[in-house]
């Protein structure tokens, strides 16, 4: 998922579409902390609570996803340590985070079934 996050976010802020207004770091300068570890993190740990528990994955990770699109980020928003630009809007935050979790759920079965298969 991190990798998805950081590929994604690094295009998002070249492409001008949004910025992270303090960085911790020039070099890279996209939220690399918060895109490579806190969300990603959040999802592994959610997936992980799932399994255990044998709830609906689809359910809560749509759940965390609007948390993540519609309160998380506006609350950075609302903090000054991102900025949405031109055309974004939180709804399309919102499908990138259920397209970054599709994603990572169809890799996720298809290396089980590979191991099943082994």
């Amino acid at each position: 998922m991190h990798v998805w996050f950081y590929y994604s976010d690094t295009a998002g802020v070249y492409n001008g579409l949004w910025t992270y207004p303090y960085q911790m770091n020039t070099v890279i300068p996209v939220s690399f902390s918060l895109d490579a570890s806190l969300i990603p993190i959040t999802f592994m740990l959610l997936y992980q609570w799932i399994i255990n528990h044998h709830k609906n994955y689809y359910l809560y990770t749509t759940a965390l996803c609007l948390f993540l699109a519609f309160i998380f980020k506006p609350l950075l928003e609302m903090l000054g340590f991102s900025q949405l630009h031109e055309w974004v809007t939180y709804g399309h935050l919102f499908v990138f985070y259920i397209s970054v979790m599709l994603l990572s759920k169809w890799i996720t079965n298809l290396f089980l079934y590979f191991e099943k298969q082994h």
